[in-house]
């Protein structure tokens, strides 16, 4: 079974989440894993890489900003969970999304679930409240 294959058999195993699962994580070690996971890509202050609505010469959109200004909020906490455990290309082809050009790699080798919900935690709380609610309107009830 291919890598990929593997990591898809894990997550349909797990259950969807409700917009609070996100609660209660730590959000300190959540920046401190963003400063060393992410920010070299998505920006020390969650601003994204320059021009991020445009294709490079490979079809690939630069890193967007993780702050309001981005997209990270319009989408459901597991699909953001699945984007950065399986990388952006595996993520959306589990849900019929293929041929997508995608620069976010996988992290599943490199950070555990619980690091990534923290770091995805964190990046929430940065959010205007405003936008936290819209964020949690995209994910299932409890």
């Amino acid at each position: 079974m291919r890598p990929a294959a593997i990591g898809l058999v894990l997550l349909t195993a797990l259950p969807a989440r409700a917009a609070h699962e996100f609660d209660e994580r730590d959000l300190a070690k959540g920046r401190s894993l963003y400063v060393e996971q992410c920010a070299t890509c998505h920006g020390a202050n969650l601003e994204g890489q320059p021009n991020w609505r445009t294709r490079d010469e490979n079809g690939v959109l630069p890193a967007p900003p993780h702050d309001e200004t981005g997209h990270t909020w319009h989408h459901d906490n597991t699909l953001l969970f699945e984007y950065t455990k399986l990388g952006g290309a595996e993520a959306l082809a589990a849900r019929g999304v293929t041929g997508f050009k995608s620069g976010m790699p996988a992290f599943s080798g490199e950070i555990s679930d619980d690091e990534i919900r923290d770091i995805l935690a964190y990046i929430q709380s940065t959010w205007p409240e405003r936008i936290q609610e819209i964020q949690r309107g995209r994910n299932p009830p409890h």
